[in-house]
């Protein structure tokens, strides 16, 4: 048995990508996308018809708005004709400080789905873990939409999320030792920080122990992996959304797979209870020099993509 296979008797196993063909070879329970993931997809030729057919058929009618909401969706549709699960679709982060817009976009995609015969139940929706993006989360979820809770990169991001019952949350392990790599430069010890070490790690260990503790019903995903040590490090996390470069390579891995994490190690832990008010949440994020910057970075970097993607639509339509 692949590491691969044995990971999944302990995690749900989703796909980092928005690449068909690579979902049908690994077959994951569900599957994740970003404005990033799916602007590299379209620039691939087996991709252009959704984007082509798109532009088609609402540029004229409502603009570019419209033509970037469809192929949102138009991705997503096709990815829940193979996954057995749900796909989680963002809301587009230049909204993330925006509550009421975040939830306006939110019900539009969701309505979108509908409109296609997709269940909500089916569909996730990407929101960013700003204060207002997790008051976002909270009016949407009383409304049974459920939301996957991104660029989260600490523990009072991800309380404040359970608090507002977010069905689910993305914790960033890649992007967190890509900060403290940078942060180290030379002096930076790969053997010290790598497998239970790995600050990425750690963080998401901290997070899942915490919600175990307390018994929030909140899903942990660990996502953005630089290898496969890091997601190897945390099985038996509630699921991990995985790229299909690594995918592969767990595939290909035959070494044993142990569970890492675990709900009656996480109770005996001993955790302290936080605050995540607003007041206490502005205060720690702040805090944590870490979380503030890749909070920060990873929304302008998917904001650009967004633009880089309306751009390619904006020429596909002349």
């Amino acid at each position: 048995m692949n590491q691969l296979e044995q990971l999944r008797q302990f995690t749900a196993v989703v796909a980092d990508t928005g690449d068909f063909q690579l979902m049908k070879q690994y077959m994951p329970q569900d599957a994740t996308t970003n404005p990033s993931l799916i602007l590299k997809a379209v620039q691939k030729p087996e991709y252009r018809p959704l984007l082509e057919q798109a532009v088609r058929d609402h540029h004229g009618s409502a603009g570019l708005n419209a033509v970037m909401d469809q192929l949102l969706i138009a991705f997503g549709c096709e990815i829940l004709a193979i996954v057995p699960g749900r796909v989680s679709t963002e809301v587009d982060a230049r909204l993330s400080f925006d509550t009421q817009a975040s939830v306006d976009k939110a019900r539009h995609l969701v309505g979108l789905y509908e409109q296609r015969g997709v269940a909500r139940e089916r569909v996730l929706i990407k929101v960013a873990s700003t204060w207002e993006g997790i008051r976002a989360a909270e009016i949407l979820q009383r409304e049974n939409i459920r939301c996957n809770m991104t660029l989260l990169f600490s523990l009072v991001q991800a309380v404040a999320c359970a608090e507002a019952g977010a069905q689910l949350i993305s914790p960033f392990v890649g992007r967190i030792l890509d900060w403290y790599k940078k942060q180290a430069g030379d002096k930076w010890d790969a053997a010290a920080n790598a497998g239970d070490n790995d600050p990425g790690v750690r963080s998401v260990r901290q997070i899942y122990d915490y919600y175990k503790s307390f018994d929030h019903t909140t899903e942990v995903m660990g996502a953005s992996f630089r290898s496969t040590g890091q997601i190897l490090a945390l099985a038996g996390c509630d699921l991990l959304t995985i790229s299909p470069e690594l995918l592969e390579q767990l595939a290909a891995g035959q070494g044993t797979v142990e569970r890492k994490l675990s709900k009656d190690h996480a109770q005996a832990a001993n955790v302290a209870r936080i605050v995540a008010d607003e007041p206490a949440f502005r205060w720690q994020l702040n805090e944590d020099p870490m979380a503030t910057e890749k909070l920060a970075e990873g929304i302008r970097l998917f904001a650009a993509d967004a633009v880089k993607l309306e751009k390619l639509v904006g020429e596909l339509a002349g």
